[in-house]
């Protein structure tokens, strides 16, 4: 296949693209039928628990209960292992105090009831979210193949993770800046349980000069962080300020796994780029996403497509960042198909969606077993096409 094919892509037609949606929905399905089949009292023939990472939101929860130091690690250590035991294994908990009032009410159910109902609550906001895109971009939908075929749907299901939330928060949050701005606002200041992926949000507010929204961003984060004080102390904040040292030791010697991660930063260690280069280049291309934010957001309106924008280079902002973190691409692919519907498909937009679309179930094979991270590329390639899309739309 060559460049004009894959520049243009005409090859991928609708047609052409629901045949690939339904069998990656089967194998989606397939898969996580096959984890749940083999496995042998909630336990996968890996000796992982289902539900992998929930373990440590889950002992968070029960630590926090019991009025305990999540931020302790040898306490955390000890509390995660009274339940399950898999040697050399251990799930850190390194999220700010604004997430322990999400993770309190995890320890008053058992494992297995909690965590379904962590990702029942969780995917069901991501869904609507997601939903409200659609409706906002003209399309209909999205049908059940769609989302089953979406791989970081899987990962972050089989994972357990707060991908799903903080999804739905970012996208729902920034698709309402226009018309509700006081409640995007609330919801982009819940999404302050991880805010390395909001690094771009107040540039692209601030430029558009968004003040309602920036307020309620800043009362909802105060607030939030206000009752985590109240409910569990204000020691927590120095205590993970204190942890935070762990995390980026982790990342940075690939403790957590650079395969595992889908960072620029994490892909130029995979491939012996040396801790320091990487993270100057990291650094670079973050500081290229703020500028290319600011200039498609100057004194603008807030439009999907700059929403759009900032989620497309939220993931590639951070060096922190994993395969099931994916699920924000969602949104950015969302408008591109729908632009690209509406007005024809410009040149890489295609191709671009087709493979970060189904990037997710490539990224940590090909990373584990070859050495070569994907994702990095594919986030870059997704910013940059939806930075052009933007451009050209009217300012106003």
């Amino acid at each position: 296949m060559g460049w004009d094919a894959l520049r243009t892509a005409t090859w991928l037609g609708e047609s052409r693209a629901r045949g690939y949606l339904v069998l990656l929905a089967l194998v989606n399905i397939a898969a996580l039928a096959i984890l749940l089949v083999t496995s042998r009292g909630g336990v996968d023939r890996n000796g992982f628990l289902i539900g992998t990472d929930f373990i440590s939101f889950w002992t968070s929860g029960r630590m926090l209960v019991a009025g305990e130091d999540v931020y302790d690690t040898l306490a955390h250590v000890t509390a995660q292992r009274e339940f399950y035991t898999l040697p050399g294994e251990y799930t850190a908990f390194f999220y700010p105090p604004n997430f322990l009032p999400f993770v309190w009410p995890l320890g008053l159910l058992p494992y297995f009831p909690a965590l379904a109902a962590w990702l029942v609550v969780t995917g069901a906001a991501w869904l609507a979210s997601v939903r409200m895109w659609f409706r906002a971009l003209g399309l209909k939908g999205p049908g059940i193949v769609l989302i089953a075929a979406f791989p970081p749907v899987i990962v972050t299901l089989t994972h357990g993770q707060t991908a799903f939330l903080v999804g739905a928060l970012l996208g729902a949050g920034l698709l309402l800046v226009r018309d509700r701005p006081w409640l995007a606002g609330l919801l982009i200041g819940l999404a302050t349980i991880k805010p390395q992926f909001g690094l771009l949000v107040p540039v692209a507010l601030l430029a558009s000069g968004q003040w309602r929204t920036i307020a309620g961003a800043g009362a909802s984060a105060l607030g939030l962080a206000g009752l985590a004080t109240l409910a569990f102390g204000p020691q927590v904040w120095t205590d993970w300020i204190a942890i935070t040292q762990t995390a980026s030791s982790a990342t940075d010697s690939g403790t957590i796994g650079f395969a595992k991660m889908v960072s620029l930063f994490t892909g130029l260690r995979l491939i012996g780029v040396p801790s320091a280069a990487a993270m100057v280049v990291q650094a670079g291309v973050t500081l290229a996403l703020v500028a290319a934010v600011a200039q498609a957001s100057w004194r603008r309106d807030f439009t999907p497509g700059l929403a759009a924008l900032v989620l497309a280079g939220a993931p590639l902002a951070t060096p922190f960042v994993l395969d099931y973190d994916m699920v924000l691409t969602a949104f950015p692919l969302a408008y591109l198909f729908a632009r690209g519907r509406s007005e024809g498909f410009a040149d890489w937009e295609r191709i671009t969606i087709l493979a970060v679309f189904a990037g997710a179930a490539f990224a940590r094979p090909l990373a584990v077993s070859a050495g070569v991270p994907i994702m990095p590329w594919l986030l870059i390639a997704l910013f940059v096409v939806v930075w052009r899309r933007v451009r050209a739309e009217s300012p106003s």
